[in-house]
């Protein structure tokens, strides 16, 4: 559609200004206490149990309901956020999870706070698909790679902020205080984020010119104008989005024109969840299992964990210069080559210095993948249904990976865990390797572009093929 595209080069043309930023800190914000009320379970969970409200069976209940919730959560935000539009989603979920986190800090018993956190993992799932959607939508295409790594920074300091606060108010005032703080945050970003404009770029594909128009020239004014053009206008008229006409459906990521992106983005979220979850959760238990005593590892742990922040902004320095796909497949092999060293390190300097560098290299790879690469992948009317299926398929794989983990570690040790590890970033190296397109500086219209012109040339050779046979 031109409109489409046209409203696209609009917002790719604007510099970069308050607006922007402002956006950024909105979205953030949200992010930012959802990411937060992931991290307080574990002391919310220990209090619990020190207290006698708890079980250990009951607190497995309740980290697997959080999971459940997400996982629906990340769905449903496809489905409404494509339908319905960005703003409504955004609104709706942080709306539930704000709620739920009240009703938590004032749950009777773990049974009813089981079931509030079923609810909060729902608007916990949907925001982080449409957190990183919308931004990808209204960034600049220079800029875009950059400001999801800064986004991916912002909410992985959740969890010094939430590991603080608990230390500081679980001993003293109780569990509760701590979905009272996520919940009341929630809500207060809630009430900001209703100044945040539609996607002009949804609205257009919806067909809704006028507002999309009325959006753009608002955000042109607030950015100092209308940026000059930089290109002829006939380019940017012949790079649409496909399904311009309809409002896409879900059968259509596994049509031909997109099977190989949302294999690539199923891959790049599975594989992060799985490396994530199978290093960075488990990384004080196999120190203590190495011989460690308990203080001793949560010492390496947290000089260790140091590596992720280091590795958010090492993601924002190559972002825009590697490029996503190329640098998914980087750092999946750097990431591998220190796997490969991790079991054969026998001092404390040696496994920190390695623990340090995965840590670094799976933050990187986290920046690449779920803040930029996937909803870059997807045309403005399946972005978010293809970004919530990658992070749904994802979701329910990292349910199983604590079992693969404890099963590899108990038959073959930390060696059978990294072997798990450096498996899945191979794998991961390659299928985006192969399969992947470079997302790097280009406008998301000429990404989906690209979609639509590789299908049409496939079915040329199959075509040229059928006749050469007949």
């Amino acid at each position: 559609m031109q409109m489409e595209a046209g409203i696209g080069a609009r917002l790719d043309r604007l510099p970069l200004s308050g607006f922007h930023w402002r956006l950024l800190g909105l979205i953030a914000a949200g992010m930012y206490f959802d990411s937060f009320d992931i991290y307080i379970a574990g002391t919310v969970l220990a209090a619990m149990i020190h207290s006698g409200e708890s079980t250990l069976g009951l607190n497995a209940t309740f980290v697997s309901v959080t999971f459940i919730g997400m996982m629906t959560g990340a769905w449903l935000s496809g489905l409404l956020g494509d339908r319905f539009g960005r703003r409504f989603c955004y609104q709706f979920n942080l709306g539930i999870y704000g709620f739920a986190s009240i009703a938590a800090a004032l749950a009777p018993s773990i049974y009813w706070l089981i079931f509030f956190r079923l609810v909060m993992g729902v608007g916990m799932g949907a925001e982080i698909v449409v957190g990183y959607g919308t931004l990808s939508e209204f960034i600049p295409a220079d800029w875009r790679g950059r400001f999801g790594t800064i986004l991916n920074l912002i909410i992985n300091t959740s969890l010094f902020l939430s590991t603080f606060l608990g230390w500081l108010i679980v001993p003293q005032y109780g569990w509760r205080w701590m979905f009272a703080i996520a919940g009341c945050g929630a809500l207060f970003v809630w009430f900001l984020r209703k100044s945040m404009p539609e996607s002009p770029r949804w609205l257009a594909s919806r067909g809704r010119n006028d507002e999309a128009t009325a959006i753009v020239e608002r955000i042109e004014t607030a950015c100092g104008g209308a940026a000059p053009r930089t290109q002829p206008s006939a380019p940017e008229t012949s790079t649409r989005e496909f399904y311009a006409n309809d409002t896409g459906r879900l059968g259509d990521l596994f049509s031909r024109r997109l099977l190989t992106r949302t294999i690539t983005a199923i891959t790049v979220l599975v594989a992060l969840f799985t490396v994530n979850y199978a290093f960075v959760s488990w990384i004080p238990t196999f120190l203590v299992k190495q011989g460690h005593s308990v203080s001793n590892s949560l010492g390496l742990t947290a000089v260790m964990f140091a590596g992720g922040p280091i590795g958010s902004l090492i993601a924002f320095l190559l972002a825009e210069r590697v490029g996503r796909k190329w640098g998914i497949v980087l750092f999946s092999l750097i990431c591998a080559a220190f796997g490969v060293a991790y079991p054969f390190a026998q001092s404390a300097v040696a496994i920190t210095a390695l623990g340090f560098a995965i840590t670094s290299c799976i933050y990187v790879l986290s920046s690449f993948s779920v803040a930029t690469y996937v909803p870059e992948l997807f045309p403005t009317e399946l972005r978010l249904r293809g970004s919530g299926l990658a992070n749904t398929v994802g979701r329910a794989v990292s349910i199983g990976v604590p079992y693969a983990v404890a099963a590899s570690f108990t038959r073959f040790g930390i060696a059978g865990v990294l072997t798990l590890i450096v498996g899945t970033l191979l794998i991961q190296a390659l299928i985006v390797g192969v399969l992947g397109a470079e997302t790097k500086q280009r406008s998301l219209e000429s990404i989906a572009a690209d979609a639509d012109a590789d299908t049409a040339g496939a079915q040329a050779i199959e075509r040229g093929a059928t006749a050469a046979v007949k």
